[in-house]
């Protein structure tokens, strides 16, 4: 991906709350249509990390930059899609994946044509006039990541989306993921703790450091998709990433 723009550059970005220092010279770029996941020690500060990039919490120093524009949530598309489902349970799946478009007043005609291909996408033609709580947990999860996917967003951050499911329904989501992701090809940043669930997935991996947290490194994926978990170089990969978080 390098003669690609970058979209997002993060540039020497601090965040201290009081004394406590929490990011430390936090820099990095993010490529147009690249797939990041970011791991690091439970504690680091990726909560902090996420909110700074959504635009939640100002940096103490240091800029966030998209399309070489300040980040700015009036002006950007920044959709995020968190571990807990969150569709809105008084509308339907059909009314959930057009929710974020209809808030940005998009005409009708191009909400019902997005909902209709990303439903289509995703395996939810059949659930579009369901309410959620009507859907299994990782049903409503793939509504919630197609609404997130619907808006065309200009970086989309998933903070550990599948953190509670099982491992099958894990595995799943995630080829989910990758399918809208190749389709639309928007710019995602994932947050995880599970490092197999990092090389399966992403085109580069961020690894964070203890606090003061800053990028420790970074780390191409070069395998073909789909991925097999099983394969050596796939295995020898995940290795070297969970030891880059365990030893310090």
């Amino acid at each position: 991906m390098d003669n690609e723009k970058n979209k997002v550059v993060v540039k020497n970005l601090y965040k201290s709350f009081g004394s406590l220092e929490v990011l430390k010279n936090c820099s990095f770029n993010v490529k147009d249509g690249e797939f990041v996941c970011v791991v690091g020690p439970t504690g680091c500060g990726k909560t902090t990390f996420l909110n700074l990039l959504t635009c939640l919490i100002e940096p103490t120093s240091g800029e966030i930059l998209v399309d070489g524009e300040p980040a700015n949530p009036k002006k950007h598309n920044l959709a995020f899609v968190f571990q807990e489902p969150t569709a809105c349970p008084w509308l339907t799946v059909r009314e959930n994946l057009g929710f974020a478009m209809k808030l940005k007043k998009q005409p009708k005609e191009k909400i019902d044509k997005k909902v209709e291909e990303i439903a289509a996408l995703m395996g939810l033609t059949n659930n579009l006039d369901s309410y959620p709580s009507q859907l299994s947990t990782s049903t409503e999860q793939k509504v919630v990541i197609g609404r997130a996917f619907a808006m065309e967003p200009d970086l989309l951050l998933m903070d550990e989306p599948y953190g509670q499911m099982d491992i099958k329904t894990r595995f799943y989501l995630e080829d989910e993921v990758m399918k809208l992701w190749k389709e639309l090809k928007s710019t995602v940043i994932f947050i995880t703790h599970n490092t197999e669930e990092a090389v399966y997935l992403a085109d580069r991996i961020l690894v964070l450091s203890q606090k003061p947290t800053s990028v420790k490194e970074e780390i191409i994926v070069d395998l073909p998709r789909p991925r097999d978990v099983t394969s050596p170089d796939f295995v020898k990969l995940r290795t070297y990433v969970t030891d880059k978080i365990k030893w310090w």
